[in-house]
């Protein structure tokens, strides 16, 4: 066994009402992010984060740690070190998330937004389908780079309109010099469970219909 399943192994993890409560965990390892289908983990000492998923979603460590492999060659991606049947072990990328920048008030520049679809285009020339990217999964680095996460949906099928509604927000809205740059995370929690619930489409009208948020 090596010493990251055995770290995968001694996280413990239960089930209420469907959804996963944290247990325990080991000292070495500290708790920086929970998402829709995994607790992330920073191991101490090392560069490095342990993805463990949740019981009902631990089919996608496989996924994810071959499409990884996959993205190796692009510096937009961590690289996968290591997976089990529950978890991945990755690259930790210091950095804001884009979320994060709007709460805080960093400036997301053009730049920035022409990495990410350089990140994509460079998936797709793999035979990939970029898919779930939004705010949270979009990382600038202290270097004002770009990193991606969350890929285990980059091979399902059907068309993500959400990197495209990103862009249209940018372009249209947060470049406007009179447009506010700093968010409360209550309001833009608010405005992704509108997007979610398909309202946000309907007050905008269709033809400005912004993904900025959602989950």
């Amino acid at each position: 066994m090596t010493s990251k399943k055995k770290m995968a192994s001694e996280i413990k993890i239960k089930t209420k009402n469907n959804k996963a409560i944290l247990v325990d965990y080991p000292d070495n390892l500290t708790l920086i992010g929970k998402g829709r289908s995994a607790f992330v983990f920073k191991i101490s000492g090392e560069n490095k984060v342990i993805k463990l998923f949740f019981p009902q979603f631990s089919h996608l460590a496989k996924q994810e740690a071959e499409i990884y492999d996959a993205l190796a060659d692009i510096p937009y991606f961590p690289k996968c070190y290591e997976s089990g049947k529950n978890y991945i072990v990755e690259d930790f990328i210091e950095g804001k998330t884009m979320f994060q920048c709007l709460v805080e008030g960093v400036n997301i520049t053009e730049r920035m937004v022409q990495d990410v679809d350089t990140a994509i285009q460079s998936a797709r020339s793999k035979g990939l389908n970029p898919s779930d990217i939004h705010l949270r999964n979009i990382i600038v680095t202290p270097g004002d780079g770009i990193k991606l996460i969350d890929v285990a949906r980059f091979r399902q099928s059907k068309d993500c309109m959400r990197w495209r509604d990103l862009k249209k927000a940018f372009y249209f809205y947060y470049q406007k010099p009179h447009f506010p740059k700093r968010w409360a995370p209550v309001l833009l929690d608010l405005i992704g469970a509108v997007y979610k619930k398909g309202w946000l489409a309907f007050l905008l009208g269709k033809n400005q219909n912004i993904n900025l948020l959602q989950k």
